[in-house]
């Protein structure tokens, strides 16, 4: 089952998702978290977030690029995968600090690596749910970049939400079921 989570910054989006697998869960949960650590403050929080998983049972993937190379085991019987979030993954991978011999994406190769990435990690786990951001509800008048950015997250997100068995937009707290069953 995929379950696309969707809201604005700081709508309580996350929290919805962990809370939701750690409460159905029988098995490992794995956290494929996305977010880079540019610089100390980023590096302190993605500490913090860390430790908290670790209270709610989550083990925690890194993956801030290349999605699509994410592999478990057989072994392993993953049964709750949680990927957190794709702003930040398409945003490194249109935009990222490139590391030695690393080549940045353009928008269309991104939106094909980043699917073919789900496409794989469905493959090898019971339940996918994927935390997305809803950044286009606000102004219209951006930078090109910008611009190229917001259309490529758009595209994952429409693709991730048609093939998904269930959508929820997380507005203040409050989830609202747009697809599937609760």
């Amino acid at each position: 089952m995929i379950t696309l989570i969707i809201g604005g910054s700081g709508s309580g989006k996350s929290e919805y998702a962990e809370n939701m697998i750690t409460s159905r869960s029988k098995g490992r949960c794995i956290y494929i978290a996305t977010m880079k650590p540019w610089d100390e403050e980023c590096e302190k929080r993605i500490q913090r977030h860390r430790l908290m998983r670790a209270e709610k049972g989550f083990e925690t993937v890194e993956c801030y690029r290349d999605l699509k190379e994410v592999h478990f085991s057989q072994q392993e019987a993953v049964l709750e995968v949680l990927l957190e979030c794709m702003s930040n993954l398409v945003s490194n991978e249109l935009f990222g600090l490139l590391e030695q011999g690393e080549v940045l994406l353009t928008p269309h190769e991104a939106v094909t690596e980043i699917l073919e990435g789900i496409s794989r990690i469905h493959l090898q786990t019971g339940n996918l749910t994927i935390v997305t951001n809803e950044v286009f509800s606000d102004g219209d008048s951006y930078s090109i970049q910008t611009n190229e950015y917001r259309e490529a997250l758009a595209r994952i997100n429409q693709e991730i939400a048609r093939i998904s068995d269930r959508v929820i937009e997380v507005t203040a707290g409050i989830p609202i079921i747009v697809k599937g069953i609760n």
